[in-house]
């Protein structure tokens, strides 16, 4: 270990001891002048020279003429999508930024930005999409074999982990992608590995549930994984059996909505899981009955935006909002982008923090290269709504979209 990463690591000691002592709020550092007024405290003495720690020279502070514990605090409100720049302005920045450590900043303090990670027709590597600056980088390469890269996949966030699941010569597989180091390690494999099943970030942890084992049996199997000890949990069983189904949080419950049964018939009903009472609850009759029952369908494309329910039907192109009193759907108008072209495959429709994502083409044939990125804020009330377009890119990115997860951070 180098004397600057020694340093680092001792420093970081330092750190966890001191917030322990006092915690400083974030919105005391709204201003120059505050952070100013802290840095001429007695605790930290005038001219920001610091009476607890020695002076610290320019390559050892995060920023000069701070203390530490208020450079953190500034940094971990740094937008997500420079934190790669930051890794190139020394080793301590670097080390500082694969250890974590800011995210943990982050999450204690409540500073949370999304970002959209996704993987498309055509293309080898995930990128990773931040709607706020519009930029886009790529993931590093998945290393997994030629198996993986053919068969499904399926995928979810926790945290800051990026869960992809599916299948390689040797068998069912998860492959997790941790923001922190920027790289991909293998596992852990679910209790039960599984495909086509639903699945839904909840807080910091995910859910899954239902789907076909590899001994095709359709399962009503749940469990949830926890990024900080990285590993799963058994949950309850589902009352129905199903694949091809749809999960989301909302009400602070997990929901799994439509699919099929081990019949292969379409299912209405939906069912959540409420932790408190660890156990199912039925929801006879939550999706439409009038959409078409085409056999290949998509599992329902489904989104959580305030704790109000937003479906996207396939077969019409028309978003709708639940309303959970009468167990019923209202219309809200067309989407802008094209969901019937293979009955819901290759659209993403998501939730990004208190907007609804939608992720598609708009032409006539998937042929035709050319994706579309719209947000919008939902509003159940009203009877259409305004979507913005982030991003129409032309010719560059297929429209086909595999595999698409929001990360939350």
């Amino acid at each position: 270990m180098s004397k600057d990463e020694e340093r680092g690591a001792d420093h970081n000691m330092m750190w966890h001891k001191k917030k322990k002592k006092k915690k400083i709020n974030v919105e005391d550092l709204s201003s120059h002048k505050e952070i100013e007024a802290l840095n001429n405290s007695p605790k930290y003495g005038a001219n920001g020279s610091s009476k607890v720690l020695e002076p610290q020279d320019a390559d050892y502070s995060y920023v000069p003429l701070l203390s530490d514990e208020i450079a953190l605090l500034i940094l971990a409100r740094v937008p997500r999508s420079e934190y790669q720049r930051l890794c190139f302005v020394n080793r301590r920045y670097q080390a500082l930024i694969q250890g974590g450590e800011l995210y943990s900043i982050r999450k204690e303090i409540g500073i949370k930005e999304p970002s959209i990670l996704m993987l498309a027709s055509g293309e080898s590597n995930w990128w990773c999409y931040d709607p706020r600056s519009g930029t886009r980088r790529n993931l590093p390469v998945l290393p997994a074999d030629e198996c993986f890269s053919s068969f499904d996949k399926e995928s979810l966030c926790a945290g800051t982990h990026l869960l992809v699941s599916g299948k390689e010569i040797s068998g069912s597989v998860i492959w997790r992608y941790e923001l922190a180091s920027d790289r991909w390690f293998k596992g852990p494999l679910m209790i039960n590995p599984r495909c086509l099943f639903a699945s839904a970030n909840c807080g910091n942890e995910a859910c899954v549930a239902g789907g076909v084992a590899p001994s095709l049996e359709i399962l009503n199997t749940a469990e949830k994984y926890d990024p900080e000890s990285k590993s799963w949990i058994q949950l309850p069983r589902m009352k129905q059996r199903r694949k091809l189904c749809s999960g989301c949080y909302m009400d602070k419950k997990f929901y799994v909505i439509g699919g099929q049964n081990e019949k292969g018939d379409n299912l209405t009903c939906g069912e959540y899981y409420d932790a408190k009472k660890n156990a199912w609850e039925l929801i006879p009759d939550m999706l439409l009955k009038d959409a078409p029952a085409w056999s290949s369908r998509s599992p329902p494309l489904v989104a959580v935006v305030n704790n109000e329910l937003y479906s996207l039907e396939a077969s019409s192109n028309r978003l709708k909002v639940y309303l959970k009193k009468s167990n019923s759907w209202k219309d809200l108008g067309k989407a802008p982008v094209r969901a019937d072209h293979s009955r819901g495959w290759g659209v993403a429709f998501k939730s990004l923090g208190d907007e609804l994502l939608i992720i598609g083409s708009t032409a006539l044939k998937y042929a035709v290269r050319g994706m579309m990125i719209c947000t919008c804020k939902p509003d159940p009330e009203s009877e259409s709504l305004g979507w913005r377009v982030l991003e129409n890119d032309g010719l560059q990115w297929s429209s086909f979209i595999f595999n698409c997860s929001i990360m939350v951070a």
